[in-house]
């Protein structure tokens, strides 16, 4: 495609504008856009696991002095300082990163602690920002000590006007500890949270052995720790799996124990449910599930919650085994969640990757040593500055007689003391001796040491405060030679660190409100497919389904014969004797097969409800046939054309409402649908032609169109197109020994013990059929 397009009849560009093709316009904003999402907004820090909207709310909590142990502000004061200062995107948004950070139930360690309605489990949103006030938790108190001492660079804000931190210090590993979910463009993370005193092991493993494995790092972090608690059943193999490339999931389940009512009378209590599902939504999952019968033998659910979690399910019976009721509740709703992990992070708040766990811990020491080193070289610099003022302190107290007498006499003290030369000796009333350490008193005065003499204030010049100076001087010297050595030695450095992580963990361990881990470990055990017989009552019901394909459940079994109610114009099609544990099995004219259970059909007292309604059956689709499933049959499934073979009856049986296509009916529709019962089959073709050949030359399929039953031929009709002269009106399947019976009129039937006569291959035309074989061509 040629970029410079060339049209006499474009508008000539402005003046000063440079003309440029739209597809290299569109391509570079596009990636402007999409760096700017996945570096300023979707993607956390591996260095202190934060977004920038989330490490502003924290700073803009610390300029606002909203310490832990302090007063609370408003919310709104909160939001609109972070939105005019420093994120102007919104204050809405703003306050919703805030809300969620004060969230003990989506966050493991809060760090804001907020004061009003901030949200809850149900899923309710917080009160607006007016209502609510908020500061900053101790955790977030040791993510921002340190910015103080240069610990992290600061950059300007989004109009110059002020200065941020780039980065946070960390006192711990915050983006395993509470980790984070984002979109960007064309990558996503998503990262469960994990318990401090597990990372901080972790942690110092890895200053003790560098070149540690992934796996070994499991040991110490066995897995998330979420905030709801909940139970992860995940094998230990796909635990390093996904901790090693960091991608994977975590099978979640919900935590509960079975409380006994007495005469053997028991129900279920779910203490926790698992993370990031809303309270509301779950029980409204669980009255589905009793509603549609997914779960027969789940009889009620009740929220019981108050400060804490309690949904009580009650079982049907009390003969079920509560392990099976959970395990068939983990398939049909949120009691058991998959939670996915993309470690998708910024390294050093540039490069987005995605790393395994050792690679985020490697990521957050590595800042810690730059942390530490920046802090000790800032208190190197304000101890030489310390010192420094000191020195000009002692040499003042050592020649107290001739500097007084500059300050009093001369007309430009500060000069005058700068010039004079500091290094003669001088008369003192006092001895050398009472002095700690040699006096430096030599050379001239610096301008920062003239300063600091002149604004020193009379009562300091006690000899008290003299060997005050000269012991600070010794503890500052001290510590300065402390401080090169630890800049000189990284074994040092991360000794230090060792001793910082040690004592986050003593801060944040089992003494620590919440400290403890609260998600355990189990193993899974497949839930095995659960017959209906174990799940509900066995009763006996005789199934009801009239000719528009209203269907109903009748109690017990009644008479076959029995008159029924129907709708006006209506009347019965199918009634036949059931039981609740019985699947039951639709054949359409489409050739599909649909599976109703019969404990979820409606009870007999009304009309019922539309079969339409069960399954997605098709209002052009006729009902074929409607019967009780039995495992280990088979049946002959035909079309009208005369087309068919045979099918086992556990291939038919459809796990969802749309049903299973088992014949195919291009330019036909399905006719007949039979069980066998038989060696032979006999087919009766619409205009009186009947067949009998072996049922073995039937083939047996799962799906398909079949093969050819009856010979029909084809007929010019009155409108000049060709059809079928007749076609299949019947079939049925005997043993040729016995011979066929079919009914007559008056309840009587008929019996042909010899077909030898109809005996052909399949696919011919057949004879007629006996004397007395029904007009309508129909076994019966």
């Amino acid at each position: 495609m040629n970029d410079k397009v060339d049209d006499p009849n474009m508008d000539p560009a402005p003046q000063g504008a440079v003309p440029e093709p739209l597809r290299r316009a569109i391509g570079e904003r596009y990636l402007t856009y999409a760096l700017s999402t996945i570096m300023h907004r979707a993607l956390p820090d591996a260095r202190d696991g934060l977004k920038p909207v989330h490490r502003r709310i924290l700073y803009a909590m610390r300029e606002l002095r909203l310490s832990p142990d302090g007063r609370f502000r408003k919310s709104s004061k909160i939001s609109g300082d972070v939105m005019g200062n420093y994120h102007p995107h919104g204050d809405a948004a703003i306050y919703d990163a805030m809300a969620r950070l004060a969230q003990d139930f989506n966050v493991r360690y809060p760090l804001v602690d907020g004061q009003g309605n901030f949200g809850n489990i149900d899923g309710d949103n917080p009160a607006a920002s007016r209502y609510t006030e908020a500061r900053m938790t101790v955790v977030a108190e040791a993510l921002l000590r340190g910015l103080d001492e240069d610990a992290v660079d600061f950059r300007d804000n989004y109009d110059g006007t002020l200065t941020e931190p780039a980065v946070l210090p960390a006192e711990f590993p915050n983006l395993l500890a509470n980790g984070a979910a984002g979109i960007a463009v064309g990558m996503a993370t998503n990262i469960p949270p994990h318990n401090i005193v597990e990372l901080v092991d972790a942690c110092l493993h890895l200053i003790k052995t560098p070149d540690a494995r992934d796996d070994t790092l499991l040991n110490y972090i066995p897995g998330p720790d979420f905030p709801t608690g909940g139970t992860i059943v995940e094998p230990k193999e796909s635990i390093a799996q996904a901790y090693r490339t960091g991608r994977g999931a975590f099978r979640l389940r919900c935590h509960y124990h079975v409380e006994d009512l007495g005469r053997g009378q028991w129900q279920i209590v779910v203490t926790e449910i698992p993370y990031q599902v809303q309270k509301s939504r779950l029980i409204e999952k669980l009255a589905e599930v009793i509603q549609t019968k997914k779960v027969p033998i789940l009889a009620d659910v009740r929220d019981e919650s108050a400060d804490d979690i309690r949904v009580v399910l009650e079982p049907r019976s009390k003969n079920v085994d509560p392990d099976l009721l959970m395990g068939m509740l983990y398939r049909n709703s949120d009691l058991e969640v998959r939670f996915s992990m993309n470690m998708n992070v910024l390294i050093d708040g540039l490069t987005p990757k995605v790393c395994s766990l050792k690679e985020v811990l490697r990521a957050f020491l590595d800042h810690r040593q730059e942390v530490l080193q920046r802090r000790s070289r800032h208190r190197l610099a304000k101890i030489d500055k310390r010192l420094e003022v000191l020195e000009g302190f002692i040499i003042a107290f050592l020649n107290l007689d001739r500097v007084i007498d500059i300050i009093r006499y001369d007309e430009d003290p500060k000069a005058a003391l700068m010039r004079e030369d500091w290094s003669r000796d001088f008369v003192r009333a006092t001895d050398e001796s009472d002095y700690l350490t040699p006096p430096p008193g030599e050379g001239e005065l610096t301008e920062v040491q003239t300063d600091a003499i002149l604004n020193m204030r009379l009562r300091s010049l006690r000899r008290l405060e003299e060997m005050e100076l000269l012991r600070e001087q010794a503890e500052l010297m001290e510590e300065r030679a402390g401080l090169e050595d630890l800049l000189e030695d990284p074994a040092k450095q991360w000794a230090a660190i060792s001793d910082q992580l040690k004592e986050t963990r003593k801060t944040f361990g089992k003494d620590y409100a919440g400290g403890a881990r609260r998600t355990r470990f189990a193993e899974a055990g497949e839930v095995e497919d659960v017959p209906l017989e174990a799940m509900i009552d066995r009763e006996p019901i005789t199934v009801v389904c009239s000719e528009m394909g209203w269907v109903r459940a009748m109690k017990g079994h009644i008479d076959l014969g029995s008159e029924l109610k129907f709708k006006d114009g209506d009347g019965p099609r199918f009634i036949f004797h059931a039981e609740t544990t019985d699947r039951l099995l639709v054949f359409g004219s489409n050739g599909r097969f649909y599976t109703v259970s019969a404990a979820n059909l409606p009870g007999g007292r009304g009309m019922g409800e539309p079969l339409r309604l069960m399954v997605d059956l098709p209002n052009d689709i006729r009902i074929i046939d409607f019967f009780i499933h039995k495992p280990g049959g088979k049946l002959i499934v035909a079309s009208h054309g005369g087309n068919g073979f045979l099918v086992p009856e556990e291939e038919i049986v459809a796990q969802t409402r749309a049903g299973k296509q088992v014949l195919n009916v291009k330019d036909d529709v399905a006719k007949i649908c039979k069980r066998v019962a038989g060696d032979h089959v006999a087919v009766v073709s619409e205009n009186g032609r009947l067949l009998v050949f072996p049922l073995a030359e039937l083939p047996e399929m799962t799906r398909g169109k079949g093969v050819r039953l009856q010979k029909y031929n084809q007929v010019r009709g009155r409108q000049g197109t060709l059809e079928l002269d007749g076609g299949l009106s019947d079939l049925t399947t005997f043993l040729f020994s016995e011979g066929l019976t079919w009914p007559m009129g008056g309840g009587r039937t008929r019996h042909e013990p010899d077909m030898t006569d109809w005996l052909g291959k399949r696919a011919g035309v057949g004879k007629k059929p006996p004397h007395g074989f029904p007009r309508d061509y129909k076994f019966g």
